[in-house]
């Protein structure tokens, strides 16, 4: 388990981390978003113990990381986003020199690197130097280092970077396998990444806090309101003189797709869904509706639209703290 306490990060005046909170449970995978200068690698460095902070708590297995250093890196295994390795060392040198740093007694060794080349898929260049690998290659082995000792935490800094599409699906089937053994922090860019193997995000924005839920629950609370993606058969005057009279619409984009089509995007009132009354209205018009949907945020559109848009922001914490009342 990860817990972040009020945490504070202050450069002489520029406050890189302002009063962060949240925790990660066991078991979870949990992305961590943010812009360019956000946070997220210093908060990351504060929590593995590599910085101090300024105030606050990074309790991290039940231990806190600057009362009881030792105890609390031992729970975590950190894959910086430059993987910290030797170049002129062998894959298998370098990995037994990490065990040893990490305390594994050695009789555990030589099985524990075997079993993780093997889950890293690297056993096929234990004996090449690390230097002369390709990116996709020293990337697993940076995330071989930080499995060696088995740590309960994983925390893993843009662990995709660089890296080619199969490499980069190969890696996230990875991660997903250790999340049986390990609970991961996982900081990444790549919205596709995170949707596909995070159980929950935390964004943050100029050190401060922004979101921490699954993506489907943020998308549903900062949703002011739906939109509707329509495509009806009809003339585009008639269309909208029937559409126009409708209640429950706050504003409609027309779009002439043929001259027999018409397409709308439809910006529904809160908690309104007309589209039972629309078919019924279209129907009785003879314009029979070939295409309806709810557009869905994508966990894309839902990162720009908390850390830009800050009136949204605000109303997503707001309804984020109702929530956690009721």
């Amino acid at each position: 388990m990860i817990e972040v306490r009020n945490l504070v990060k202050d450069y002489y005046g520029h406050v890189a981390v302002d009063d962060l909170s949240f925790t990660v449970e066991p078991g979870e995978i949990v992305g961590f978003l943010g812009p360019n200068g956000a946070g997220k690698s210093t908060t990351m460095n504060i929590i593995t113990g590599y910085i101090s902070c300024t105030s606050g708590q990074a309790i991290v297995n039940g231990y806190d990381v600057f009362d009881e250093p030792e105890k609390a890196k031992k729970s975590i295994g950190y894959l910086p986003e430059q993987p910290p390795i030797y170049p002129d060392m062998k894959v298998y040198e370098y990995l037994m020199f990490v065990a040893e740093l990490k305390k594994v007694p050695k009789k555990d060794r030589a099985q524990m690197i075997n079993d993780i080349m093997n889950l890293t898929k690297i056993a096929d260049v234990s004996e090449k130097l690390i230097k002369y690998l390709s990116k996709g290659y020293k990337q697993r082995v940076g995330l071989a280092g930080a499995i060696v000792g088995y740590p309960e935490i994983l925390i893993l800094d843009e662990p995709t970077v660089g890296l080619d599409p199969n490499q980069i699906i190969e890696i996230r089937e990875l991660i997903k396998s250790l999340s049986k053994k390990h609970t991961i922090l996982l900081s990444s860019h790549i919205m596709q990444e995170v949707s596909a193997v995070c159980d929950k995000i935390i964004i943050i924005n100029e050190g401060k806090l922004i979101a921490y839920d699954t993506p489907a629950n943020i998308g549903r609370m900062i949703e002011a309101s739906k939109e509707l993606i329509v495509t009806v058969k009809g003339n585009m005057t008639m269309i909208q003189s029937l559409v126009d009279g409708m209640e429950g619409i706050r504003h409609v984009r027309y779009e002439k797709v043929s001259d027999e089509e018409v397409g709308m995007v439809i910006k529904m009132e809160e908690n309104v869904d007309i589209r039972e009354n629309l078919f019924a209205v279209m129907a009785k018009a003879s314009c029979p509706i070939l295409e309806m949907h709810i557009h869905k945020l994508t966990l894309e559109e839902i990162f720009l639209i908390l850390t830009h848009d800050r009136d949204s922001a605000r109303k997503y914490k707001e309804k984020m703290t109702e929530e956690v009342a009721e």
